[in-house]
């Protein structure tokens, strides 16, 4: 933690921020993402999921969804050597491993620890959506880890 003197007082600032993002649907047929993302020293806790909430009440987006539906942990390679980010999956109630795959493209990119958490309903694979709904997801959240790192 860092600290800081104002006046005699000394000021702790936090180094963990916590942030969630409402992105409307792109298409018709697919719904809305909700974003939730704690910031911490090289490491970026991230939970996606679909939501029906209004933008407005993003925040409450993910009380409503589920942690551990889809949830991995990717470290970046230490050399840009190619090789591929380390991952394991830490939780999978389906037999979807989008999250580690994820997990590991987003580490790679922007060379910090990433634990993922996926949280989408198994209604969007049954009705051939699956795709679209993981792309936008990837999106989403490649946008809004780019917004914390210009921050």
């Amino acid at each position: 933690m860092a600290s800081e003197s104002q006046n005699g007082t000394s000021v702790i600032q936090s180094r963990i921020q916590v942030d969630t993002r409402y992105y409307p649907s792109a298409e018709h047929a697919l719904p809305a993402l909700a974003v939730q993302t704690t910031r911490l020293v090289d490491t970026y806790m991230l939970w996606v999921g679909t939501t029906d909430v209004e933008p407005e009440q993003v925040e409450n987006a993910p009380l409503q969804g589920c942690l551990a539906k889809d949830w991995a942990c990717a470290m970046p390679a230490r050399e840009t050597s190619g090789t591929p980010a380390a991952a394991t999956p830490l939780y999978r109630s389906s037999s979807s491993e989008a999250a580690l795959s994820m997990a590991q493209r987003l580490a790679r990119r922007f060379k910090k620890q990433i634990f993922l958490s996926i949280d989408m309903p198994p209604s969007l694979g049954s009705l051939g959506q699956e795709g679209k709904v993981l792309l936008a997801i990837e999106r989403a959240v490649v946008e809004t880890l780019k917004a914390h790192e210009a921050a």
